[in-house]
């Protein structure tokens, strides 16, 4: 099959939408489809354009995907109006210069989403290229954004809605990364067919033995336990309940934050203005990640509130890694961990309970090897990145 995807977000960036469809395109290609991926330059999280990057155009190939990069307005900042426009951008760049780089017919288009507004052009050229088209919701918007107080009630809100229903409703197939997510729509669209595309893990590279002692080290800073966050330094992460439960985590406890996003500068104003136990890295290389992951004594997942459907990937990598996990988030991410007895589980915004969960995992080197060695055995169990990608990959050449 000729197999098209498209996507804001793809490789050399970061995240967890960029990981699962990188690893999505090699494994079709590597199953004999044609795949071509058209996405935008890369910017994120920094808000910059990568170095080697830009112009109107760039066309790639890594591990037999065919990559088209086009344009979109670069940004780091949380305004709602920067933020349009780095959607829309794209969503005009790809609409007009689509059908040229998926070469014209196509048995299947993936859309990622978010940004909702891509399901615009995902739409538009699932038509002129005739193809199945798969609409893949990693968040669902518009509610998590209602949910972070980014957006109230108004008339752009209920044309965010209807668009979310008019990508539903003319989907062949729409997929989610957790069981929330595909309840949800299936709630809402009962006609809509949906099918549960979950995270996951690479299980041979995220795993126990890659632990390095100088990054064990680099993370304890002399102190007898490293706690690492890694990931984005957004509004939803709630980072900053962090810095304020770092001091009273203890003596035992120093807090790493790695990663960049548009809270970072504040983050680290906070941090120098409290004297909070917590230092920041910058992002590191996704084949540097897993040492780090498997070198920290705890990993740190968090979300500042409830959210309908998020799991963090970092979650699943923790697992993978064998480390113990704190994790301040309620629903299908606390479910997880605690249906796998892999950590310990905070409601989110409880920054008394987040140190509380930190100084009892510092004190308990047993607990932790218990709770990381279930996570791992979970991880390998239910939530191998391959066997997902491979079920999936089923579904599209079934493709009835």
């Amino acid at each position: 099959m000729k197999i098209g995807i498209l996507t804001q977000y793809f490789p050399p960036e970061l995240g967890a939408p960029q990981q699962r469809l990188s690893a999505l395109a090699e494994r079709l290609a590597a199953r004999g489809h044609r795949v071509i991926v058209l996405t935008a330059m890369p910017s994120y999280p920094k808000g910059r354009t990568f170095d080697g990057y830009g112009g109107l155009h760039r066309r790639e190939e890594v591990n037999g995907v065919e990559i088209h990069r086009v344009p979109a307005f670069p940004t780091q900042s949380p305004a709602m109006s920067r933020r349009l426009l780095n959607y829309g951008s794209f969503v005009a760049s790809s609409a007009s210069m689509g059908v040229a780089c998926f070469g014209g017919r196509l048995d299947v288009l993936l859309t990622e989403s978010p940004p909702l507004f891509l399901g615009m052009s995902g739409y538009t050229l699932s038509r002129v290229c005739r193809a199945r088209w798969v609409f893949n919701v990693s968040d669902l918007w518009p509610d998590s954004a209602v949910d972070l107080g980014i957006v109230r009630e108004s008339p752009a809100l209920r044309a965010a809605y209807a668009l979310e229903a008019f990508c539903y409703r003319k989907a062949w197939l729409v997929t989610g990364q957790s069981s929330e997510i595909v309840a949800s729509i299936s709630r809402r669209f009962p006609s809509a067919r949906t099918y549960h595309f979950s995270n996951g893990v690479d299980t041979q590279h995220f795993a126990p033995d890659r632990r390095s002692a100088d990054l064990e080290a680099r993370l304890r800073q002399g102190r007898p336990c490293g706690v690492l966050y890694a990931g984005l330094h957004g509004l939803a992460q709630g980072l900053d309940h962090v810095v304020d439960a770092a001091r009273a985590a203890g003596p035992d406890v120093q807090i790493t934050l790695m990663g960049d996003g548009p809270f970072k500068r504040s983050l680290i104003e906070r941090v120098r203005a409290t004297g909070a136990p917590a230092r920041f890295e910058e992002p590191q290389p996704a084949d540097r990640m897993p040492a780090w992951v498997a070198s920290a004594d705890i990993s740190l997942v968090t979300l500042g509130r409830h959210i309908n459907g998020a799991v963090p990937s970092k979650l699943y990598e923790a697992m993978g890694s064998g480390r113990p996990i704190v994790l301040m988030a309620s629903g299908e991410a606390a479910a997880v961990v605690r249906r796998h007895d892999c950590g310990i589980v905070v409601e989110p915004g409880d920054v008394s309970g987040l140190s509380a969960a930190m100084r009892t995992l510092a004190g308990d080197a047993a607990l932790r090897a218990r709770l990381g060695a279930s996570g791992r055995a979970a991880a390998v169990a239910h939530f191998d990145r391959d066997a997902i990608v491979a079920r999936f990959a089923d579904v599209i050449e079934g493709g009835a």
